[in-house]
């Protein structure tokens, strides 16, 4: 362990519970830097300051807003920080935010960091420490008030014992990477950007690559916590000054790297992901919002098996294996969950047993050569012949008609089998359909939704066929996603030629 290494220590939690407060008590520093934060009292952006630990190790603090609709925003500066300093209020305890920023810490795997009771000296703050433990079990929690100063030397120890334990990104191999979350121009000095070094090191005079655009930069300044340095290390809060770029051709999400950081932009990413227990699971083909880093972007989930997901962007992002993603849903807004990507550049597949056996070597860390996989434009091998007791399990899912059973009670293996020979179709994560039963729903759907004006909720569908409600959001979820209806609020309407289309095959 390193006493001297570079951190980042990223703020969280509630709105009003008093990051910013703290913050300033324990620096001097006023992250709430923009006139329209201060008016009313809310931060909106990022916020940044240093903090010197009584060890004489400096933090770089992102201080991140708590409105819920400001969730994205502390997840951008999340993504880089080592540790946490999650506040709640003595006064409110635990509240929605409280959580969701807890699930988003979980989701990129931060683990270390404190939990400060804030207000400590308004109220008794044991019934909230009792509750942030139960949040964050492990986590040391120390009561404290920003306006009285009580607590705050006991929370600074206490963020110093946690820093002791963390390795430091500057003592680890890589090559600079750089996601931007800051954009703006000085008088007499050009393009400025800003963010947290994740990994190498950068020096004034160094040539970079900024992603997706490709585009080679060169550095001509660097700065740390607004002093001038030769070279920056990861860890650390970073402002580069730019040459030759104007500042409307860089903008928040892009990537700054080294040439042989082996980066480019993608729009399809392996990644084993895990959904909180507060959470929903997510489904097959179902629409969310992936973070990565400071860039975000629209997706569909294919689910690959297990804890595998293929994600499908509707944006480039610009991942490497290793690196975390945060998953949440669009409408309403909420943290579902989060992993790790596996392969940043797989090409678009469906699931099959080649494909989990892959995904769980890479998971296991084990390095695949090029050799190891199928060339896009190859043709899979032949399915298998079905087994007795793949035949048999076709003939309980046919016979089950409307209602078949989870695959939890169900063979995974003669799942997969019965997938490739294109016998069965999955409809939701743990769920799936006899081929021609499906094909029957699908023109029912089609004819039922014939009769009310082109549209179809999910009571009407229940009703038409005699199911559970369960069951007939699964099945509607399933047609939005193969472009059969589309979803306009409660209402799924059916999309034009549906009727004329013929059946595709099962959901990739």
């Amino acid at each position: 362990m390193s006493s001297s290494a570079p951190l980042t220590l990223g703020t969280a939690g509630h709105i009003d519970h008093g990051k910013t407060a703290l913050i300033r008590s324990l620096t001097g520093v006023d992250t709430d830097r923009l006139p329209q934060e201060r008016s009313r009292g809310i931060s909106i952006e990022l916020g940044y300051a240093q903090l010197m630990l009584p060890s004489g190790r400096p933090l770089s603090v992102i201080d991140a807003p708590g409105h819920e609709r400001f969730v994205r925003t502390m997840v951008a500066g999340a993504t880089g920080i080592d540790m946490y300093l999650m506040t709640v209020a003595a006064d409110d305890g635990v509240m929605p935010q409280t959580r969701e920023h807890a699930a988003v810490l979980h989701a990129l795997g931060i683990a270390a960091g404190v939990v400060a009771v804030t207000k400590s000296d308004l109220v008794d703050p044991e019934l909230a420490m009792i509750e942030a433990s139960e949040l964050l079990p492990g986590a040391e929690l120390v009561a404290v008030s920003a306006r009285t100063g009580f607590g705050l030397d006991t929370l600074l120890s206490a963020l110093d014992r946690v820093a002791a334990g963390l390795r430091g990104r500057a003592l680890g191999t890589g090559a600079a990477r750089l996601h931007i979350d800051r954009v703006f121009t000085i008088r007499g000095s050009g393009t400025v950007v800003t963010g947290t070094l994740w990994s190498g090191s950068v020096a004034g005079g160094a040539e970079l690559v900024l992603f997706p655009a490709g585009r080679r930069v060169r550095v001509r300044g660097v700065q740390v916590h607004d002093c001038a340095v030769e070279e920056a290390a990861a860890g650390q809060r970073v402002a580069l000054n730019l040459v030759g770029l104007a500042v409307d051709e860089i903008a928040r999400g892009d990537v700054l790297a080294d040439s042989d950081a082996d980066l480019a932009p993608t729009y399809v990413i392996d990644a084993s992901l895990e959904f909180g227990p507060g959470a929903r699971e997510a489904t097959h083909g179902e629409r969310v919002q992936v973070h990565h880093g400071t860039r975000e972007s629209p997706a569909r989930l294919a689910w690959l098996g297990g804890r595998f997901w293929q994600l499908r962007l509707e944006r480039e992002l610009v991942p490497a294996a290793g690196d975390h993603v945060v998953i949440r849903q669009i409408a309403p807004p909420d943290t579902l969950g989060g992993g790790v990507v596996l392969d940043a550049h797989p090409r678009k597949h469906g699931p099959s047993r080649e494909v989990l056996r892959r995904l769980e070597r890479l998971a296991r860390g084990e390095r695949i050569e090029e050799t190891d996989i199928a060339p896009a434009h190859e043709a899979p091998p032949p399915p298998e012949p079905l087994s007795a007791s793949a035949l048999s399990l076709e003939h309980r899912l046919r016979d089950a008609g409307l209602q078949p059973p989870l695959d939890t009670d169900l063979d995974a293996d003669d799942l997969a089998a019965l997938r490739a020979h294109d016998r069965i179709v999955r409809v939701g994560r743990n769920l799936h359909y006899h081929a021609d039963v499906l094909a029957d729903i699908r023109e029912r759907v089609i004819g039922l939704a014939g009769r009310h004006d082109g549209t179809i909720t999910v009571a009407q569908l229940r009703d038409e066929l005699g199911t559970s409600r369960k069951f007939a959001q699964a099945l509607l979820e399933h047609l939005d996603a193969e472009k059969v209806t589309i979803r306009r609020g409660d209402q799924h309407v059916l999309r034009r030629g549906a009727a004329s289309n013929k059946r595709r095959g099962p959901a990739p």
